[in-house]
């Protein structure tokens, strides 16, 4: 198959003038002997595609890419921070104008008929709620998304108009043009849903501040993340939410927006607080040449009662008003992956009898009690380290002595062993062998340091003694 050099893309002049993408590049310059061209560079588009997508997050956190040269912005909710959907168009207009970005626009009610409207229709054209069908009947079938085979079957029957396919019965018309077919038109007038990659998580909890001049000072940075804060912080109260992850965006001049997110343990809505957790990495945050706006938005939104005011109306205030704020200023700096609540699990292998659960999560009935018959350190290493210069009196005596990290301990005292083997049964019933028992023992040394350290295997007259420490005891 012969390969053919084509038109990726063309500017308004050359449309004018009878170009069109996928046109042979020889019949272009055919029809335009001075035609200028230059080689296409789809990756580079979809890196430039990529940070307008990110840009975008001042206008909605939920945008989502329509390759090679589109994109979805999800604004319900959010279009009453500009005054209204006319207001957010005009500002997003201004916005790519002053950036030197051609475009066209529309609203909808679906994705597809945004589409539509902002391909086939006039440019900025905001469709009024449920009317998106009567906008799209003197569009072109391309309008739709088509498949080219079927929009192509579509223009040699002669029909030239998204109103002509809406009067075809809908057995008809799909065996017709096929299945995709329908869908596109009912994901158009809303008759089905269509799902969006978006960039971000959509969420319609958002609040903005637009500023009159950039700011770019430290104090004025903690001071607007406060006041935004609040403004989401309110609309979570009146609607009897809260949130358990925050992400706020600071939107500099040159189109740059750093970002910043904490979480909380257990949903919140309390302004001070999350305030408190964002402000200290602000000064990670470079302004830049400045930042004329910023937008908090508010994920794993679920419903939250209000507080109790009484300590007798079944309510601990501890978790709230003192464990929760701390849990979050913890894991916020130390990393989600180091604060973490303990949890039984049903094994007797030291290692396998401990599971980690989020710091404040409730037990359930199906949790285990802890064994207090079998006592276990506090500190249990994630891996047993291996113990050097162990002197034991007999070969089943807990040892009198040993070397760990560099330093001798005497041992005073010691109670054991706790003979503690493999689960035999989740293993190969061929794998049972005595090197995999060991001998726990519970030992303090002359400085009152107490260790938990076992012995690995049954004693074997040919075979030195190999000991480990497996956790400290407070």
């Amino acid at each position: 198959m012969k390969q053919a050099r084509r038109l990726a893309a063309v500017s308004r002049e050359a449309m004018a003038l009878g170009l069109h993408a996928g046109q042979k590049a020889t019949d272009a310059a055919a029809l335009v002997p001075d035609l200028v061209t230059a080689d296409a560079e789809p990756e580079a588009d979809a890196e430039a595609l990529r940070a307008l997508v990110d840009w975008c997050v001042r206008f909605s956190p939920a945008v989502a890419a329509d390759a090679p040269d589109g994109l979805f912005l999800d604004i319900s909710g959010v279009s009453h921070l500009w005054g209204g959907e006319a207001g957010m168009l005009a500002d997003f207009r201004a916005r790519l104008a002053d950036n030197g970005l051609p475009f066209r626009l529309a609203i909808a009610d679906t994705p597809g008929a945004a589409w539509a409207l902002a391909h086939y229709g006039p440019d900025g054209t905001i469709a009024s709620p449920g009317w998106q069908g009567e906008l799209l009947r003197p569009l072109p079938p391309q309008a739709l998304r088509l498949d080219p085979d079927a929009a192509a079957q579509i223009q040699r029957l002669g029909l030239r108009r998204v109103g002509q396919l809406m009067e075809i019965a809908r057995a008809p018309l799909g065996r017709r043009f096929g299945r995709a077919t329908l869908e596109r038109l009912d994901q158009a007038l809303g008759r089905s849903a269509e799902a969006l990659a978006f960039r971000r998580p959509a969420t319609p909890w958002v609040a903005r501040l637009a500023f009159f001049e950039p700011i770019s000072a430290p104090e004025d940075m903690a001071r607007v993340t406060e006041d935004v804060t609040a403004r989401l912080c309110a609309r979570l109260e009146r609607e009897g939410r809260g949130g358990r992850r925050f992400e706020i965006a600071f939107h500099r001049v040159d189109g740059k927006t750093p970002s910043l997110a904490v979480g909380l343990s257990l949903a919140g809505r309390d302004a001070r607080r999350i305030a408190r957790l964002l402000q200290p990495r602000l000064e990670t945050v470079d302004p830049g040449f400045g930042i004329e706006s910023v937008t908090i938005c508010a994920y794993a939104v679920e419903a939250v009662s209000g507080r109790q005011a009484r300590l007798d109306a079944g309510q601990d205030p501890a978790v709230e008003d003192g464990l929760a704020p701390l849990v979050d200023r913890l894991v916020n700096r130390l990393g989600p992956t180091r604060v973490f609540r303990a949890r039984p699990r049903e094994s007797h292998v030291p290692e396998l009898s401990v599971g980690r659960d989020l710091p404040l999560e409730t037990p359930t009935a199906e949790t285990p009690p802890w064994d207090r018959e079998t006592p276990r350190p506090v500190r249990l290493f994630r891996q047993p380290e291996p113990l050097e210069a162990v002197i034991a009196l007999t070969p089943d005596d807990p040892p009198s002595q040993f070397r760990w990290r560099g330093r001798v301990h005497r041992v005073r005292r010691a109670e054991g062993p706790e003979r503690i083997a493999r689960e035999w049964w989740k293993q190969d019933i061929g794998d049972v062998s005595v090197r995999h028992v060991r001998d726990y023992y519970r030992v303090e040394d002359t400085g009152g340091g107490r260790f938990w350290l076992f012995r690995s295997g049954l004693y074997q007259p040919d075979e030195p003694a190999r000991w480990w420490l497996h956790g400290l005891f407070p």
